[in-house]
């Protein structure tokens, strides 16, 4: 998490970009999303198309379709965990879908907003196989490499202070350090987001000689972020990631979503699809905003499956981010 001292010229110039967010990306006709600079599966660079891609990549261009009527129509924009609310509150992008854990300091203090949560997920740790370390119980003393403008580093003092455990912190500013420290050996552990580890160690030339440790060390739900008093562009945002997931919830995919748009038998088909109701209008865009959202990217589910799903090199099982009515937390409120 970065100290407050570090953004305050950046909260001082936001004032004229809080309050049209929404006009102001129309009148550009582009999106600016803050992504992850680099991370497997949520935020790449296809290296022979020069094409972003990703899950946190699919949702900026589900909300330029929704929008803009164009998911192409993004700006992807590099953050670290340094420069991601500095360039969220000074206005260099309108929305930030980059890993950020939704935590009181970040919402209160910081003055952001999170649109909802679209990964719940826990800070975890990898170790190279070699070592024999099976648990995070017995990482007494071992040198761990930790971005420290976050809420990781507080979490693993805790833990380890939890276990009477000592550790040597190795600081890094970027996943792309923190993965080259460690692969040199100048850490023996690296921790972040357990889905971070996923995407970090599918990237390495031989992932089975390192092992995710089964310890979950806290709560990270993420999600993407806008900035505070920006009411009809935080709603926006935060109804396409609902669309999303209750498009996934009621069978509806980036195949059928065009044949279902002309009519169904669910109410809360029609009414998310634009065929029932002024929901369009209550966001202040046009009915189909929502079908065009999962049209381009299909719903969670096949945003999921596609990028980071079991089929893929990260290979993340569902679990927690499966629909409620499959035993997980996913849920959207009713389009009503």
């Amino acid at each position: 998490m970065l100290k407050r001292s570090i953004i305050v010229a950046a909260m001082l110039t936001s004032g004229a970009v809080q309050a049209g967010t929404l006009d102001d990306v129309r009148a550009r006709g582009m999106l600016h999303c803050g992504v992850n600079s680099g991370l497997a599966g949520f935020a790449t660079k296809n290296g022979e198309t020069g094409q972003w891609q990703g899950f946190d990549v699919g949702f900026c261009r589900a909300v330029a379709a929704a929008v803009l009527g164009d998911p192409n129509a993004v700006e992807f924009f590099e953050t670290t965990t340094r420069s991601r609310f500095t360039s969220l509150l000074s206005g260099e992008i309108d929305i930030l879908a980059r890993n950020t854990t939704w935590n009181f300091s970040t919402d209160v203090d910081l003055q952001l907003d999170f649109a909802g949560i679209n990964y719940y997920d826990g800070q975890g740790f990898i170790v190279p196989r070699a070592l024999g370390i099976s648990s995070a119980k017995e990482l007494d003393g071992r040198r761990v490499c930790v971005q420290t403008d976050s809420s990781t580093a507080p979490n693993l003092d805790e833990y380890f202070q939890r276990n009477n455990m000592e550790y040597e912190p190795i600081a890094v500013d970027t996943t792309a350090e923190a993965q080259a420290m460690y692969l040199e050996g100048e850490c023996e552990v690296y921790t972040t987001d357990a889905s971070g580890l996923a995407a970090i160690r599918a990237t390495f030339k031989a992932p089975g000689d390192h092992v995710l440790l089964p310890e979950i060390i806290s709560k990270e739900p993420l999600g993407p972020v806008v900035r505070h008093n920006d009411d009809a562009w935080a709603d926006a945002v935060r109804w396409v990631l609902y669309a999303l997931i209750s498009a996934e919830e009621h069978g509806v995919t980036s195949t059928n979503v065009d044949e279902l748009r002309d009519g169904t038998d669910n109410p809360e088909i029609d009414r998310m699809l634009g065929n029932e109701g002024l929901f369009g209008e209550m966001l202040g865009l046009d009915p189909d905003w929502a079908a065009r959202a999962i049209k381009a990217v299909g719903n969670y589910g096949e945003l999921f499956e596609k990028n980071i799903g079991e089929n893929t090199p990260i290979g993340l099982s569902r679990g927690l981010n499966a629909q409620w009515t499959d035993g997980g937390l996913l849920y959207s409120p009713p389009f009503r």
